[in-house]
């Protein structure tokens, strides 16, 4: 049995202000292609179809457009896909009963029920909802456990990784029971104990602590394989080799300039071992840092840089396969005026300029751990603001109290919760 594994599609994402819509259209013609290629029996898409939970009429357009052509191309495949955290669950699932007709199932909310009994009641999950069978063309069988990113209100525990832990294993457990000796696929959407992600810059939405990092160790009764979306650098999960994250289709900031990008050919055998291909694939346009490395360039040897680097454009225009450029200067080597025609010439390249990296002179503060250093004011920006209050403090000699860092824990948590709501 054939599946074609992918995630963290993002469609709808603006990227520095930059209208993506022909970048995943682009994606998505790629990925028509190799299920046209391959037949596969089951294509698996595990969460963040969109980027945001009220995607435009385009971007819909766009997916469900993908949807028709897929069936079409591949009549027999069975089309899953489940709700990431950038997705409105409820607004993916809402065309769940047409979709089934047309060999698409969604799955974005968990299905429960509230059973009373004589002194209490309580809510009881539907898990048999999460089982999907799938069929090859030669009569092989498996089933597909189609887990959405599970929120809060689903999940209870004494922490989230633990609920999350506990609701991945009584689905398998039974799923095991209802089918027994059929190989299981889980898809899931989460953040994976161990997972590589970007170090700065990150996209990925991570709760600062890893208290939602979702650990595998001890599970001896897993799935016979794990499709997993939430981190976009593709990679094995952390001490597995049975679980993987199938990587974003498109880079998703600077920070991800070296990650690959496609989709996993998964073969599935009836005793439950399985192979895995990667689809590579090349986005439309690449990410490019100049310079590359940490080197202080003057303003005269960044223009010949740029010169260097950087195609001219036809007639002025930008084509097809322009590149988006992250410009890095040192700010006692450029000024103002020197920076504005920087600006223009990149203005006369195929490439558009996102960014402009300003790298702070002669500044080297670590942290109160000695494990960070500040190159730049993006690591200001992305760095735990605790860590710089205490480095403050540090700087005059003196320390946070037990009782002055709770109270500042809880204001940041306070502001990013209503930053979050907004």
């Amino acid at each position: 049995m054939k599946i074609i594994a992918t995630s963290d599609w993002h469609l709808g994402n603006m990227f520095h202000g930059n209208d993506r819509l022909p970048e995943h259209k682009h994606f998505l013609s790629w990925l028509l292609s190799q299920i046209e290629d391959q037949q596969p029996d089951a294509l698996l898409v595990a969460g963040d179809i969109f980027d945001n939970g009220n995607p435009s009429a385009a971007s819909q357009a766009a997916y469900y457009g993908f949807l028709a052509d897929a069936s079409e191309k591949c009549p027999t495949m069975q089309i899953i896909i489940t709700a990431g955290n950038h997705d409105s669950a409820n607004r993916l699932e809402a065309p769940r009963a047409l979709l089934t007709r047309h060999h698409v199932e969604v799955r974005g909310v968990i299905s429960r029920s509230w059973v009373q009994t004589d002194d209490h009641g309580e809510w009881q999950t539907d898990y048999d909802d999460l089982m999907l069978s799938i069929c090859s063309r030669e009569g092989e069988q498996a089933v597909v456990l189609a887990v959405p990113y599970l929120r809060n209100d689903i999940v209870h525990n004494a922490s989230y990784s633990d609920g999350v832990r506990q609701f991945l294993r009584e689905l398998t457990s039974q799923a095991r029971q209802r089918y027994p000796g059929l190989p299981l696929i889980m898809m899931a959407h989460m953040y994976a104990k161990g997972a590589d992600i970007a170090p700065r810059d990150a996209s990925e939405k991570i709760v600062i602590g890893g208290v939602e990092e979702v650990s595998m160790d001890g599970w001896t009764d897993h799935p016979d394989y794990l499709t997993c979306g939430h981190i976009h650098k593709r990679q094995h999960i952390w001490n597995t080799d049975w679980a993987r994250y199938s990587g974003s289709a498109l880079p998703m900031s600077f920070a991800e300039v070296d990650y690959r990008h496609g989709a996993d050919l998964v073969t599935i055998h009836p005793d439950g071992r399985h192979q895995t291909a990667f689809l590579e694939y090349e986005p439309q346009h690449k990410l490019l840092i100049l310079p590359k490395n940490d080197e202080e360039l003057t303003p005269k040897k960044l223009k010949k840089l740029i010169e260097a680097e950087l195609d001219d454009r036809v007639d002025g225009k930008l084509d097809d396969q322009f590149v988006y450029l992250m410009l890095k200067v040192k700010l006692e080597k450029v000024s103002n005026d020197e920076l504005a025609a920087l600006e223009e010439l990149i203005a006369t390249k195929n490439a558009v300029l996102c960014k402009t990296q300003r790298i702070i002179p002669s500044l080297d503060v670590s942290t109160v751990t000695g494990k960070e250093q500040i190159r730049s004011i993006d690591d200001i920006l992305n760095r735990n603001p605790l860590d710089t209050i205490r480095e403050v403090f540090a700087a005059k000699n003196k320390e946070l109290s037990e009782h002055q860092e709770q109270m500042l824990s809880e204001l940041l948590r306070s502001i990013t919760s209503e930053s979050d709501n907004q």
